[in-house]
C-alpha cells in the first residue's frame, strides 16, 4: 500500500504545462502553489493526514489542497469521519466501483495527484527497511486519485479529501512490498503521461467505465528507481527535511 509520499509544489505545475496552459496561467498557478503549499513535502505519513495538491476532474488546471484520507459524503459525524480517514488512505482499484466508501467518487470525482516519490517498507528477517521509489528520469509522476466533499453537519465546515488508488505490484514493487500480513504486493496506480487526461474523463456509459477500469494496472518497472533510505518512524526519523530522501545502505539487507 502507499502510506508515505514526497511531493514538491513545483512538480504539480508540470501537468498544466503538459496540457498547454498559457504563460499567464502558469504564472498564476505558481503564485497560488506558493501560497497553498508553503514548505514542500519531503516525507509525509498518510496517517498524519497531510494536505496534498491535486488536480480534479472538474478543475483540471487548478491546483487544490485536499486532505489525504477520503471521507465519503454520507458520513454523518466528525468521530466517524476521523475513524474512516485512517481506513481510506488507499483505494483498491479492483473494487472502487463497488465499495460504498469509493463508488460515488469513482463514478464522478477522480483526480490526479503529482508526487516526486513514495515510500514502502520491505520486510527482511523480522525487520522493516524503508525504500524510496521514484521515476528513473527524476521527473514527478501522476497517480490516480479519488476525491470527495464532506460537510461537517455540526460546524458547517466543508472538507475536501482524497485517496490514492492502488493496483497489483509490478515485479519491482512485488519484491519491495512483501508484507507477510498482506495478500500480495501493491503499488499506486501511476498513470503514463498519455493516459492522465483519460482518468479525468466523465463516465456516461459502460464503455467509459471500462476505459477507466483499464487504466488501473501496474506501471512499467523499467521506468522506476528504488533505494533504501533512513528510518521514517521512531527516534531515528529525520522528519520532513530534504535529507530524508538520501540513500542509506543496510549491510545486513539482502535484496
Amino acid at each position: 500500500m502507499c502510506y508515505d509520499v514526497a511531493s514538491k509544489a513545483q512538480a504539480d505545475l508540470r501537468y498544466a504545462v503538459l496540457r498547454g496552459a498559457s504563460e499567464k496561467l502558469i504564472y498564476e498557478l505558481t503564485k497560488k502553489l506558493e501560497e497553498l503549499r508553503g514548505k514542500p513535502i519531503y516525507h509525509a505519513s498518510g496517517f498524519a493526514h497531510p494536505q496534498l495538491l491535486v488536480f480534479t476532474n472538474d478543475k483540471p488546471y487548478e491546483p487544490q489542497l485536499f486532505t489525504w484520507g477520503l471521507i465519503p459524503a454520507w458520513v454523518q459525524d466528525a468521530d466517524t469521519a476521523s475513524t474512516i480517514q485512517n481506513q481510506t488512505l488507499n483505494a483498491r482499484g479492483e473494487t472502487i466501483f463497488d465499495k460504498p466508501s469509493f463508488r460515488n467518487a469513482a463514478q464522478k470525482k477522480r483526480c490526479l495527484i503529482y508526487l516526486d516519490a513514495f515510500y514502502e517498507h520491505h520486510h527482511y528477517k523480522g525487520k522493516t527497511y524503508p525504500f524510496r521509489i521514484s521515476m528513473k528520469s527524476g521527473e514527478p509522476f501522476a497517480v490516480a486519485g479519488l476525491w470527495e466533499e464532506w460537510v461537517d453537519k455540526e460546524t458547517g465546515e466543508i472538507k475536501n479529501t482524497v485517496t490514492i488508488v492502488t493496483t497489483e505490484a509490478n515485479d519491482l514493487m512485488a519484491k519491495i512490498h512483501n508484507n507477510p500480513k498482506a495478500e500480495g504486493g501493491r503499488m499506486p496506480v501511476i498513470l503514463p503521461k498519455d493516459k492522465q487526461d483519460e482518468w479525468l474523463v466523465p463516465i456516461n456509459n459502460n464503455e467509459d467505465k471500462q476505459r477507466i477500469t483499464d487504466l488501473i494496472q501496474p506501471f512499467d518497472s523499467q521506468l522506476m528507481s528504488a533505494y533504501t533510505v533512513g528510518r521514517l518512524k521512531g527516534k531515528a526519523a529525520k522528519g520532513n527535511v530534504p535529507e530524508v530522501g538520501e540513500e542509506i545502505k543496510y549491510p545486513e539487507l539482502s535484496f
